[in-house]
């Protein structure tokens, strides 16, 4: 089987872990619990008749986000960019971290997963800058860990890119 290495980059308490949990696990937890490190999970999937293991590296959020955290990425097939839409400077932060990556690794496959759009009334994210991002090629999803709403279909089109 295919295995490839897939890490979850964003800023601190946009929902990476959440997102981890619902794909993987499917369950969603209001408890928030700060990710130090890694934490590592997996799951199988099939993508076009193929079996494929994702390994999910989950990394603490960018304000922890040292250079030897970057060392995490090596070896990586692509990347989720995680960004909370009730909070626009994470997209801020994002944006940041997709260069540096750029910068630092080459251009890898990644996706750009707005969470949290179940919170509709808090929901901040600009569409203008949102939609110069998609005219781009980037692959934009607005997900819900808590609903599940977006979140296998973020996984399904990072694991599709990865296969190529």
């Amino acid at each position: 089987m295919i295995q490839k290495k897939i890490c979850m980059l964003g800023a601190y308490a946009v929902g990476k872990t959440s997102l981890v949990q619902r794909f993987v696990r499917s369950i969603f937890s209001d408890r928030y619990l700060t990710t130090v490190g890694v934490k590592i999970d997996k799951k199988d999937v099939a993508v076009g008749g193929r079996e494929l293991t994702l390994i999910l590296w989950d990394l603490a959020g960018e304000d922890e986000f040292q250079h030897l955290q970057m060392s995490y990425l090596r070896g990586a097939a692509g990347y989720l960019l995680v960004a909370d839409g009730t909070r626009p400077n994470t997209l801020d932060s994002a944006l940041l971290l997709h260069r540096r990556v750029e910068r630092e690794m080459g251009t890898i496959p990644f996706v750009l997963v707005l969470n949290k759009c179940d919170l509709k009334g808090e929901w901040e994210a600009e569409g203008g800058v949102l939609g110069d991002l998609a005219s781009r090629g980037w692959p934009v999803i607005r997900s819900s860990a808590k609903t599940g709403e977006g979140v296998e279909e973020a996984f399904r089109i990072m694991a599709e890119k990865v296969l190529g």
